[in-house]
Parts: C-alpha cells; sequence; structure tokens
C-alpha cells in the first residue's frame, strides 16, 4: 500500500491559465498544506509560470492536479504527464477532455440512456434564439468548455439571447443551449475507480434567490449546504447510483464531483455535467461531502493522492 512516506516528491499543480485560476491556487493552498501535514514532501507548481519540464528535471514523483477549467481539467496536462511519464491525480487525458466538453459529455450520456436536460449547441446569436424557441423558458446559455458557472447567463426572453451567446462566446467558440431544470439543486462526489469507486453523501444547494453563480459558490457565506441532504426517502440512493454510473460511462477514475437537478413536479434526476478535478477550496463541495463520510480534509487529500496513476500503469 501507498503511504504518504513512500509518495516521493510530489507537485501539486495549482494556478495555471485558465478563467479559474484564482480558485485553483485557493485550491492548491488547500491541498498542500494538508498533505505536508501529513508527512508528504509536497511543493506548489504554477504550471502558468514554470515549465511542465522542470516536474521530471527537479524529480518529482507524482503530481496532485488542484488546477481547474482549461489546460488542467481538459486532458492538456494529463497528456503532458503522460510524456514525462509521472503520474498524477484524478481521470486520465480522454476522461478529462470528454468531462470537460459539456456537449460530448451529453452526447455520451444520453447514448447510453442516462438523463440529462435537453440541449442544442449553437454558433451564433441566430442559432441561440432558435434553440430558446425549441427548448423554451428559462433556458441556459453556457461556454460548452469552462467550469465555476462562468460565462453562464439563464434567459427567460429572446431578447436576451444575443447578450448571452456573446458572454458565452468570448470564454469559448462553442457555446451550450440547455433546458432549465427547476427543482432541487444538488451535487454528489465520488472517489475510487472501477468496481471500488463508491458516491459519497449527496449535498443539497440553497443558493440566495436560487442563483448559484460564480461570487455564490466561492466568495460569500449566503449559500446554504446541507449535508445530510434532506431529500425525501429513496432518493439520495438513485442519485448516487446515477452519479457513479455517470462517472463510469464516462471512463474517469480517481475522484470527481457530478452536478444534478432534481425536476420539483416529476422528481426524475437530470445530470447537468461532471468534473474531473473538483474544487478543494473552503467553500469546495467535495471536502464537505467527505467530512459527512467521516473523511477529514487531510486524509482525503492523502486518499486522492496515492491513487495517483498513468494511463497505461
Amino acid at each position: 500500500m501507498t503511504t504518504q512516506h513512500n509518495m516521493g516528491k510530489v507537485a501539486v499543480l495549482m494556478g495555471g491559465r485558465s478563467a479559474e485560476r484564482e480558485v485553483s491556487l485557493m485550491s492548491g493552498a488547500g491541498v498542500l498544506q494538508a498533505l505536508q501535514e501529513r508527512g508528504v514532501d509536497a511543493h506548489a507548481f504554477d504550471p502558468a509560470e514554470r515549465d511542465l519540464a522542470e516536474l521530471k528535471r527537479e524529480g518529482f514523483s507524482r503530481c496532485f492536479i488542484a488546477l481547474h477549467g482549461r489546460f488542467g481539467e481538459d486532458g492538456t496536462v494529463q497528456g503532458a504527464l503522460e510524456l514525462l511519464g509521472i503520474p498524477y491525480t484524478g481521470s486520465g487525458v480522454l476522461a478529462s477532455s470528454v468531462a470537460m466538453d459539456k456537449v460530448m459529455t451529453k452526447r455520451i450520456w444520453s447514448a447510453v440512456g442516462l438523463p440529462t436536460p435537453g440541449w442544442r449547441q449553437v454558433d451564433s446569436a441566430q442559432a441561440t434564439r432558435e434553440a430558446f424557441a425549441s427548448l423554451g423558458s428559462p433556458m441556459i446559455v453556457k461556454p460548452a468548455r469552462e467550469g465555476s458557472t462562468i460565462g453562464l447567463t439563464k434567459v427567460v426572453n429572446a431578447a436576451q439571447c444575443e447578450e448571452a451567446y456573446r458572454l458565452a462566446a468570448q470564454h469559448d467558440p462553442l457555446v451550450l443551449c440547455e433546458q432549465f431544470i427547476a427543482g432541487d439543486e444538488v451535487t454528489c462526489p465520488v472517489l475510487g475507480t472501477g468496481d471500488a469507486a463508491r458516491a459519497l453523501p449527496v449535498i443539497r444547494i440553497v443558493a440566495p434567490d436560487g442563483n448559484y453563480d460564480y461570487q455564490n459558490k466561492y466568495f460569500t457565506d449566503d449559500t446554504k449546504y446541507l449535508v445530510p441532504c434532506g431529500l425525501p426517502e429513496g432518493e439520495e440512493v438513485r442519485i448516487q447510483a446515477l452519479v457513479l454510473e455517470a462517472f463510469k460511462t464516462l471512463g474517469c477514475r480517481g475522484w470527481a464531483r457530478a452536478d444534478v437537478m432534481i425536476d420539483a413536479t416529476t422528481r426524475k434526476p437530470y445530470l447537468l455535467e461532471i468534473n474531473t478535478s473538483p474544487g478543494m477550496t473552503g467553500h469546495s463541495l467535495v471536502p464537505m461531502s467527505a467530512r459527512a463520510a467521516g473523511i477529514a480534509y487531510p486524509d482525503l487529500c492523502v486518499q486522492v493522492l496515492a491513487a495517483a496513476t498513468l494511463d497505461n500503469a
């Protein structure tokens, strides 16, 4: 068994060049402190400021990826680490790339019968208006390959479509229009790989005015996170099973966190997306869920790091 004392020299990759750099630096700082507290020889490493080749030259033996968004969660860093032969946390190249692309994720989930809200991929304001006519109001417009609600707009009338498309397209030329599901917003982490993967407790998110945006995610204390989630009997178990299937269908490994909406009328859950390098800040949800399962933050970090591997290991 891998222990913190034989993990070698560990790089905590944080920061990076994505729109989520600020959050990544907070995640990385927490992970770094936790690993060092557990006796791991861990060091901060910002790929925006240093060449990844330095990881090999400086003798790092594994990496904890605390990067979020592009150039960290999308398979690019994973591919570089594969070439360097340095094991890393989380999903491999293909699963990371697919999970980062919300359109591709939805195509795969839909192909195997997993529920996800109706959607359209658009490339213009006119196409966004056509999607609105088809999907109805409200509609979510967002970049297909960003996270943390960056560039997201909730559209309630056709006049908003042009500005919503423009905002999303600033972050990604691939824009997703998605049917809005009114109801409970929940999230569920997964730890492990293959048959050993298990879903952690579900968290129900209650944001001010139902607006779980970037500010309410990371920088306010107004959002309520309920764990135990308080859902009707049997719903939490069904959501955990759904998230675990979604995780395995994309070929994810190590850890991840899936976001789900539950229709208020039908109580049917709909998969929104899956994050293969989840946040680890003071407001983050994986540590919160893990704590409810009896896993302390430092132990969670060590457990994720211990599972670091390569695609062909």
